[in-house]
């Protein structure tokens, strides 16, 4: 009977180990068909890994799959092709952050077919300092892509929780999701009910109106951009944004590391904000808290959300000096956890424990869960 398995565990493990592993594996591993895309597509990007180590194929071996076969533009095209989106996006990002291939940048063509995502958008912010002045339209383009598809996903849900709070007594036509009313529309359809199924027919669905706020809110977001922080920089500059076009919302966007800078004037603009953030250095965050506190005018109309691992680098008793003084002034105290490119949470659960404790709600939220929690204290 054929060995089956085996034939799939060599050929998995040729594709895992590349064509430098060619005199290693049995002839059962060798590839043909799809696997030689694939071997094309992984071999320019990861025989990187063994050239920079000092590994050569022996002469005349393997020549067709040389990267020199490849450009970057169809580089690009032949792995979108090839992986699943999710795939792609880790390759791309892998290429520009780990194997320096600024080429793709270089080339607007290719800056073109990058696939935007939070992970590229976050590896072109760590990078963007030590990057070639000619490199920074292809970054900024690509930044402006990732930007405006964060802003497609998550614009509408900052709209509907933000402008106004559900009125439960008053009906709306308005079809958004977030105005369900779920108590109404079983009322409005018990006729429809069918006793044999158990099921109830819906005809009639219902809806909360909303009412707008009549005074603003005061929205502070102290955003940490020390080295760890691109994913949180990146999410935080989008939300900014967004907060910075609602009626009702007065927005300042300040960031700092161990300085602090108020970049409020630029809260419309995210792709300038990420353009002009310097990641990097370490963290003062009762400086910036300190900063942030002379800001505030109206503290019972003012939420002041830190953005931050929460790993001090200053001095802790002035944290939680800064953080009590901002309570009990009456300001809604927000702690949001920095988030991976992987949309993770990784922060100091020590620190973030005792900003808890004196008053600070601490919470790891992707974008559009910030702006229900937002929507959920300013109701």
């Amino acid at each position: 009977m054929p060995d089956n398995d085996g034939r799939e565990r060599a050929r998995r493990w040729r594709l895992v180990l590349g064509r430098y592993a060619d005199a290693s594996l049995a002839a059962s591993a060798h590839l043909a068909g799809t696997d030689v895309d694939l071997e094309h597509a992984l071999g320019y990007l990861y025989d990187r890994e063994y050239t920079a180590r000092g590994h050569r194929l022996a002469p005349g071996a393997g020549g067709s799959l040389d990267p020199s076969a490849l450009t970057a533009i169809t580089w690009l095209e032949r792995t979108r092709a090839l992986f699943p989106r999710s795939t792609f996006e880790r390759l791309q990002t892998q290429a520009i952050e780990r194997y320096g291939m600024t080429d793709l940048l270089a080339d607007p063509a290719a800056a073109r077919a990058l696939e935007p995502s939070p992970q590229l958008g976050a590896a072109l912010l760590n990078l963007r300092g030590r990057l070639d002045a000619h490199l920074e339209a292809g970054v900024r383009e690509v930044i402006a892509r990732v930007v405006a598809d964060i802003v497609a996903r998550v614009r509408a849900n900052f709209t509907q929780n933000l402008l106004g709070r559900r009125d439960r007594f008053r009906r709306s036509v308005q079809p958004l999701a977030a105005n369900f009313d779920w108590r109404r529309t079983i009322a409005a359809n018990l006729g429809h009910y069918d006793p044999a199924t158990g099921k109830l027919g819906v005809e009639h669905v219902r809806f909360h109106a909303r009412v707008k706020r009549s005074l603003p809110w005061d929205v502070v977001l102290c955003v940490d951009q020390s080295g760890s922080m691109a994913a949180s920089v990146l999410y935080s500059a989008v939300c900014a944004s967004i907060l910075a076009g609602l009626p009702g919302v007065n927005v300042r966007l300040i960031l700092f590391d161990t300085s602090v800078v108020d970049l409020t004037h630029l809260a419309d603009d995210p792709v300038t904000v990420l353009m002009t953030a310097q990641l990097g250095g370490g963290t003062d965050i009762a400086g910036a808290l300190a900063f942030c506190e002379q800001l505030i005018t109206k503290p019972s109309r003012t939420v002041l959300a830190l953005i931050s691992d929460f790993e001090e680098g200053g001095s802790v008793p002035a944290l939680l000096a800064a953080v009590t003084r901002l309570r009990e002034a009456g300001v809604t105290l927000l702690g949001l956890a920095a988030l991976d490119e992987e949309a993770e949470a990784r922060y100091d659960p020590r620190i973030g424990g005792m900003l808890a404790d004196r008053g600070m709600r601490i919470a790891a939220l992707t974008p559009d869960r910030f702006a229900e929690w937002l929507g959920e204290v300013m109701g």
